[in-house]
């Protein structure tokens, strides 16, 4: 008889815990599915009922890592918010979960940052869905006039180069007391007010800008 989906839940959940584990006391170390068997009490061959291959194991985990994150890009994106209000929350929501986190345990959060870029591969796909997202808040900006001559990528492409401090959190950990939401606030209406701007306001301004496309 086939065990509960229950018991299967658990025992992921279990063997993720010990991943932790086993990486809050070590740090970002290549780690096997023996040892990982190993420290939570279960044969090696037991293992792969729960994961069936050491990858399935990562992005588990890398699941778990990224859960509150795409739970407030599905929030903020469905809500009724204005839109100017919908791209800081997007962003701000989230580098408070992540202050949460580093807070909790700087040393784990770093580990986690050096797993990340080892197993980037891994994440990849959680990227995108943050681009995703964003394109969704980009586009229902364009239709208030936001963003004019340029491509929804592109304008994802800078967004997320001017907020990075903001969402990239090996650049939180190094410059973690420079941060704030006021500045990000700050950062996002830059970002709508030079936006917005057509090329005619920019030049009575004295400024020479081309909108790229």
């Amino acid at each position: 008889m086939a065990r509960p989906q229950t018991d299967i839940e658990a025992g992921r959940k279990e063997l993720l815990d010990t991943v932790e584990d086993i990486v809050r006391e070590r740090g970002a170390v290549e780690i096997s599915m023996a040892e990982v068997a190993a420290a939570a009490g279960m044969s090696p061959s037991n293992i792969y009922r729960f994961f069936e291959s050491k990858e399935a194991l990562l992005e588990a985990g890398a699941e778990n890592w990224f859960a509150d994150k795409i739970a407030i890009m599905e929030q903020v994106t469905a809500s009724g918010l204005p839109v100017e209000e919908k791209l800081y929350q997007f962003f701000a929501m989230r580098f408070a979960s992540m202050l949460d986190r580093y807070d909790a345990d700087p040393e784990l959060f770093k580990s986690y940052c050096e797993l990340g870029a080892k197993y980037f591969e891994v994440i990849r796909g959680y990227v995108d869905l943050g681009d995703h997202y964003l394109a969704m808040i980009v586009a229902e900006a364009m239709d208030k006039g936001y963003f004019e001559g340029i491509s929804i990528d592109r304008a994802v492409s800078l967004i997320n180069q001017m907020v990075q401090p903001y969402c990239n959190p090996d650049i939180i950990v190094m410059l973690r007391d420079n941060l704030s939401d006021e500045k990000l606030q700050q950062i996002i209406n830059i970002i709508l007010t030079g936006m917005r701007a057509t090329k005619g306001d920019a030049l009575q301004s004295g400024l020479r800008v081309v909108l790229p496309v």
